[in-house]
């Protein structure tokens, strides 16, 4: 597994031990970066990269210029080499990981995210959760990227653009409403 494009492109990363973690292919990254280029969402983006395993998208999106990346995984092995990643690649001071469950990071962050990219286990099946946890740290008109095994709806407000399958890795990208969002418990 190596970056694709910017200016780590080349540098080789790692991954932690186990099936716990499914990095994304090169080239489905390779795809998935290239949509999102043309829809001008990575440079100078704050990107939130959920489920980060390995930190490839995170680092992908960092080096192809976001201005920042925020990588939160639960797993103590998975942060490791997310940070040794981050060292190898020389892009540790662009980046922070976080140790964490998704929706926990999410209820107790106040950033502000332009990217989110979630890749969650593939048996996880609480996509409108982590929709309605995720919209309130989306800038307006964010874009999400979202891996699974099957097709998903990534919740109330925000808008499907794009699902492509790659083999069995299937990728819906969305947008954020344009508006901020609605407090919480207004109707929708």
């Amino acid at each position: 597994m190596r970056v694709v494009a910017g200016v780590a492109r080349g540098r080789r990363l790692s991954a932690p031990t186990g099936r716990d973690t499914r990095p994304t292919a090169d080239r489905v990254r390779e795809a998935i970066f290239g949509a999102l280029g043309s829809l001008g969402a990575v440079e100078g983006a704050a990107v939130l990269d959920l489920f980060a395993g390995s930190g490839a998208m995170g680092i992908e999106a960092v080096s192809r210029g976001a201005a920042s990346a925020t990588l939160v995984d639960h797993d103590r092995e998975a942060r490791s080499v997310i940070a040794a990643n981050l060292a190898a690649t020389g892009l540790a001071e662009r980046a922070i990981v976080v140790a964490g469950d998704a929706f926990a990071h999410l209820a107790r962050a106040s950033e502000v995210y332009d990217l989110a990219l979630l890749d969650p286990p593939y048996a996880f099946d609480r996509w409108s959760d982590l929709g309605a946890a995720l919209l309130p740290r989306l800038a307006p008109g964010a874009v999400v990227v979202a891996e699974s095994d099957r097709e998903i709806d990534p919740g109330a407000g925000f808008v499907v653009v794009r699902v492509r399958r790659y083999g069995s890795t299937v990728v819906t990208m969305a947008r954020a409403p344009e508006g901020p969002p609605p407090p919480a418990g207004a109707p929708a």
